[in-house]
């Protein structure tokens, strides 16, 4: 039975013997913990004030074995060897140097790739010149040790396309997953399917969607601009929007300013499972999708296996993502034009038809099929790890 020792970046509140986590980041330790043959245990940094979507456990509950730092604490001496395998966020300039020659096994898993980094740099508002240059240049040291981390990694675990291609020439063994907190129970049926494509079929107003933050990360400033530009050319939708964030206070007025209270409406965030899912499975036809950089948000995958086809920028996540799933469509990055004609000129049967390929490919990937995969690869790892080492001490008698 393995050991494993995980090195996350999610948060964590510590309030005496109880532990406020992410919600989904608590869900996907309960199946790790169901998944893994062997003890597990979790490392978090401490520092976040309030997470979004909360849960509050009892710490000595958990049934896997938590241990917290202080923010911007370094991991300390020894980490890991007293396990067998390691598994660490490589997004996190705190776990670069665990990968080395004669220590535990590391298996590093990335989301984000260099160019994305440096993209969410450009899009950042709040820093001034002399402070963007100076985190440029801390980025590019970070990206120096990451990539030497990645070689000496065991292997290497990427969240979508991006990191595959970014990283791959780095490590022999590399999994690629498509993250998503969609399990079976979740996708829309067949049902809501044969509702929708009525629905579309009926010429009523497009039901358009946005779920995720409102930031320029996101690209959620593209919003209602592209809503203006749909509703010049006379196209009856609505746009829906769910979720928070520093833009939408200037969104809400924006709204206001180019007359579309009748079509665009601010829900702000809502819980995934018991109220997104639904309604998007029964009552969106479409995901608008602005995002500016190539991150590998799962809102892709949720929102195709809630039976939505996505018209988005195609960037480095998208991009590929559309070409392999048929589940939707993509334009240039940032042409709002585009985009907005795009829509307007794709027939309500072509959006049926994306639908149905969208839901096909979310169902093949799954939560539980890219979990179960990602588990299956970190235990492959252990087993080849422990064969090593006991060759490596066979050796030395």
């Amino acid at each position: 039975m393995p050991s494993l020792l995980m090195v996350a970046s999610a948060p964590v509140i510590v309030k005496g013997d109880r532990v406020i986590l992410d919600v989904k980041f608590a869900e996907g330790m309960e199946a790790q913990t169901a998944a893994w043959d062997g003890p597990l245990d979790c490392i978090l940094w401490e520092g976040a004030t309030q997470i979004p979507f909360p849960v509050e456990v009892d710490r000595h509950s958990l049934p896997w074995g938590l241990s917290t730092l202080p923010a911007g604490a370094a991991l300390p001496p020894g980490t890991g060897q007293t396990h067998d395998l390691i598994a660490a966020a490589g997004d996190m300039s705190e776990t670069l140097d665990l990968a080395a020659s004669g220590r535990t096994p590391v298996v590093y898993s990335v989301e984000y790739t260099h160019k994305t980094r440096l993209d969410i740099l450009a899009l950042d508002r709040g820093i001034g010149p002399l402070r963007r240059l100076r985190r440029r240049l801390w980025l590019e040291r970070q990206e120096k040790r990451r990539r030497s981390a990645f070689r000496a990694a065991a292997a290497l675990q990427s969240n979508g396309y991006p990191c595959a291609a970014a990283y791959a020439e780095l490590n022999p063994d590399l999994h690629l997953y498509l993250d998503n907190r969609m399990t079976l129970d979740r996708y829309a049926t067949a049902e809501e399917q044969d509702s929708r494509r009525a629905r579309l079929q009926s010429g009523g107003p497009l039901r358009l969607v946005y779920s995720g933050r409102l930031d320029p990360m996101k690209g959620a400033q593209d919003l209602v601009p592209i809503a203006a530009r749909l509703a010049a050319r006379g196209i009856a939708f609505h746009l829906d929007i769910f979720g928070d964030g520093i833009l939408r206070s200037e969104m809400a007025s924006a709204i206001v300013a180019n007359g579309l209270t009748d079509h665009v409406r601010l829900h702000g965030n809502v819980d995934f499972a018991s109220e997104l899912v639904p309604w998007q499975r029964r009552t969106a036809d479409l995901f608008l999708s602005c995002h500016r950089q190539g991150d590998p948000s799962c809102t892709y995958i949720e929102s195709m296996g809630c039976g939505l086809p996505i018209a988005g920028y195609g960037n480095e996540m998208w991009g590929p993502l559309c070409r392999a799933s048929q589940g939707g469509w993509c334009v240039e990055v940032g042409d709002i034009d585009a985009l907005a004609a795009k829509i307007a000129h794709t027939s309500r049967a072509e959006i049926a038809k994306s639908a149905d390929s969208a839901i096909t490919f979310a169902r093949a990937h799954d939560f539980q099929a890219e979990f179960k995969g990602r588990m299956a690869h970190l235990m492959t790892v252990a087993t080849r790890g422990s064969v090593d080492g006991a060759r490596a001490r066979t050796s030395g008698q």
